[in-house]
């Protein structure tokens, strides 16, 4: 069964399955334009997810091949994985933000083992045990899903109108879930005269029932320290600011109020860092630190893939806490552990 829904005003949405994840689906945006449709996200590369795709844009009034662009809100398999087959239908372009389109290439450019040698290190000093990081070992010769992405072919610059002639269509920069994930303002009064500034297509970033992931920036090559939680607690409050009379977002349902959805989301994580540091009584290491924390199940219950999601979360809290001089590591310490202030 196809999902689809009119959002008025030129804008419809076709709910893309994502196999076996809780998530259940991704709405893909169908946006009219003069020059045809441009979709917003497109779902995850499978062939089940594809036809969904095809069916919904038929229910929409419209068909794949009559695609104009698609706009990617960010990197991640269920948001593009199947950009490449849309352009491959109908010759459409495809736009990202140069941080998500640097992943793109890295990932196609990456030989499989070289991320799993990458993954057993940084799980190593993060302190995983031995039975966690010795299935990433035991990989070479494996090959990693989505590390053939399709690479965009436009650039989505902050701040600028992308190319949906007779629409404005505004990007804005909301990096935290990802480095290069954006946020896209529509600016054309609410069909249904909502109180507000317009619409926002919120990808990952702002969701109604869910605190987005914000884990570190993988990069096999690069040893930054980058502060991905900093970045979205940033992100959000510029959303904040802009208050739009509805949210678009890429998972579960519109709503309004994005002003006070962004508000819970601040609370959420400043009461987590608070939580963080009382667990920082004592040294602990990232690994020991995720075991702590609260998440949707106890941890003996956290799947294996989900555990290493979970790890990297902790370790951007961390980071977060080492900016603001509320944590520091243990000096000697390996793998290193982290002390509250």
């Amino acid at each position: 069964m196809v999902t689809t829904f009119d959002h008025g005003g030129g804008v419809r949405s076709v709910a893309v399955p994502i196999p076996d994840n809780p998530l259940g689906h991704t709405l893909v945006y169908v946006v009219e334009t003069d020059r045809g449709p441009v979709l917003i996200d497109t779902g995850w590369d499978d062939p089940d997810a594809w036809d969904t795709l095809v069916a919904g844009l038929t229910a929409c009034g419209t068909a794949v091949s009559q695609v104009y662009g698609v706009v990617i809100t960010h990197h991640h398999p269920d948001h593009h994985g199947l950009s490449a087959k849309v352009r491959e239908a109908c010759g459409a372009w495809v736009a990202m933000h140069e941080a998500d389109a640097a992943i793109v290439r890295r990932a196609r450019r990456t030989r499989p083992e070289r991320w799993f040698t990458y993954m057993a290190a940084k799980l190593t000093a993060a302190g995983a045990p031995e039975e966690h990081v010795a299935p990433l070992r035991g990989a070479r010769g494996r090959s990693l899903p989505g590390l053939s992405p399709a690479l965009p072919d436009r650039e989505i610059v902050p701040g600028e109108l992308l190319d949906l002639p007779g629409r404005r269509l505004r990007a804005i920069w909301t990096p935290g879930h990802t480095p290069g994930h954006v946020c896209l303002h529509l600016e054309e009064e609410h069909p249904a005269r909502l109180v507000g500034r317009g619409r926002l297509f919120s990808g990952d970033h702002l969701l109604p029932r869910i605190t987005p992931h914000i884990g570190l920036y993988e990069d096999p090559d690069d040893a930054t320290v980058t502060d991905p939680l900093g970045d979205y607690l940033d992100s959000l409050e510029r959303i904040g600011r802009l208050a739009p009379a509805e949210v678009l977002p890429a998972h579960q349902h519109t709503f309004t109020d994005a002003t006070g959805r962004v508000r819970e989301l601040l609370t959420h994580h400043e009461e987590r860092l608070a939580g963080l540091l009382a667990l920082l009584a004592e040294p602990l290491t990232p690994w020991q630190l995720a075991e702590r924390m609260e998440w949707n199940r106890p941890w003996s219950e956290i799947p294996y893939g989900s555990r290493t999601i979970a790890v990297s979360e902790a370790e951007s809290h961390l980071r977060r806490l080492v900016k603001q001089g509320r944590a520091e590591p243990v000096p000697g310490s390996e793998p290193v552990t982290y002390v509250a202030v």
